[in-house]
């Protein structure tokens, strides 16, 4: 039975996850997504004295990233763990509690805004990307990332398919995702439905490294929210099994020191057209 989208489910969900994996993110499943953060700064263009919102922040990791090239950075996020996490890592950069789907920002503040990997977490993309389109000058630039779809990324894959052999990939009660942004395409559409100009999206590849396999299962299960919520609630008795079987499929990815993994992202960028004020 297909589950009815509820977009106050999601955002309760995405919420608690979060609220939840804050204080062990950083040390857990940012591995995974920061090392695309500086191709992400690239293809907003974010130099020194660029003003730039991070919707989406987490826990600042792409702020510190940003003010360090001389940006002037704002970041919000909707998860008031994440942004404690943040402001104590980074006390000298402006953090707000807030909603992307409804920023509390005036139109065009901002030469910038980008999204490290928070886009599909928001129950309508669309109407979230809008909200940046609004709060950019004209002429200003997005970037943000996505997830490339399971079958294209190893540690999923990994994952998924040792919990199909003795779990239950189902077993999870989690409401389904309004942001399944996994292709190209899909990306090119929620920018391009969101008003924005010259849209373009390419495949980032990069490399999660770990130092143990279990790092893996951990990164999901402290560091994510859907990922988590399919791990938690296999049975007691699969858990084990799953672990065994993930250790074993990591055993080819094995490295001096560790283990190197390859992902893949979605990383989409545009452009606010300087005759954005038609289009609000």
């Amino acid at each position: 039975m297909t589950k009815h989208f509820d977009p106050g489910a999601v955002r309760a969900f995405e919420h608690a996850g979060w609220q939840r994996a804050a204080s062990s993110y950083t040390a857990t499943f940012a591995l995974a997504t920061s090392p695309f953060i500086d191709n992400l700064l690239d293809a907003a263009r974010v130099a020194p004295g660029t003003r730039v919102l991070d919707v989406a922040c987490g826990s600042g990791l792409v702020a510190a990233a940003a003010a360090a090239r001389g940006a002037m950075p704002t970041w919000l996020d909707s998860s008031s763990a994440m942004i404690a996490v943040a402001q104590s890592a980074y006390p000298e950069i402006r953090f707000e509690l807030g909603d992307a789907e409804a920023l509390p920002f005036a139109d065009g503040s901002f030469d910038t805004v980008v999204s490290n990997f928070g886009v599909h977490h928001i129950p309508d993309p669309v109407r979230a990307l809008t909200e940046t389109r609004r709060v950019l000058r004209p002429d200003g630039r997005v970037a943000i990332t996505t997830w490339a779809a399971p079958r294209e990324n190893t540690a999923w894959r990994i994952l998924f398919d040792a919990i199909s052999a003795h779990g239950d990939l189902d077993a999870a009660a989690a409401p389904p995702s309004g942001g399944s942004l996994r292709s190209r395409g899909d990306v090119l559409r929620v920018l391009s439905e969101a008003g924005f100009a010259e849209v373009a999206a390419i495949r980032a590849t990069a490399e999660w490294r770990f130092a143990s396999a279990g790092d893996l299962l951990a990164g999901f299960r402290r560091g994510t929210v859907r990922m988590a919520a399919l791990i938690d609630a296999q049975p007691a008795a699969a858990l084990p099994r799953i672990e065994t079987t993930i250790e074993q499929s990591l055993a080819a990815y094995q490295c001096s020191g560790g283990f190197t993994v390859p992902i893949v992202a979605i990383l989409g960028s545009a452009r606010r057209a300087l005759n954005a004020h038609l289009q609000s």
